[in-house]
């Protein structure tokens, strides 16, 4: 092997290596952290009548709908809507338990038996959150809706 393929082979499998993430860094790398500031928890916590917008803002971010009321009043509203999908799986395989490695190795020679498993879930969750604002900017009244699907 000439120093070429020597430097060139190691080089390739940094290159590829480095170009791999696993879920979690994906997960991390498109992850918008605004929506885990929107909880029943932080309302019932954070949120109370005589706030004003800016502080509410501070704590849940911007609102999804702003309108008025009958008498001209602002209205927030905070509508979040989210989907959690779980998935596990196992497999396995007879040869490699006893052999050591799989048939593959044997040119399907000796045979085996292999078995996948798995289930998933998914689940919907919604959270609706309205502000309603007096004439001075202040919360006059709030109220929350959470279900789970």
């Amino acid at each position: 092997m000439n120093t070429f393929s020597k430097l060139t082979l190691p080089a390739l499998l940094l290159i590829a290596l480095s170009g791999c993430m696993t879920a979690q860094e994906h997960r991390q790398e498109i992850a918008d952290d605004s929506a885990d500031k929107l909880t029943v928890g932080v309302v019932q916590k954070e949120i109370n009548i005589g706030m004003s917008g800016g502080e509410v803002a501070a704590i849940l971010g911007s609102p999804n709908i702003v309108s008025t009321d009958e008498n001209r009043n602002e209205v927030w509203i905070y509508d979040k809507i989210s989907t959690e999908f779980v998935h596990s799986s196992s497999s396995g395989g007879v040869s490699s338990l006893i052999l050591g490695f799989g048939s593959d190795v044997l040119g399907g020679v000796g045979g085996s038996y292999n078995k996948q498993a798995g289930a998933s879930s998914k689940s919907q969750k919604t959270l609706t959150i309205i502000l309603k604002f007096d004439d001075e900017g202040l919360i006059r009244d709030f109220a929350y809706h959470t279900s789970r699907f």
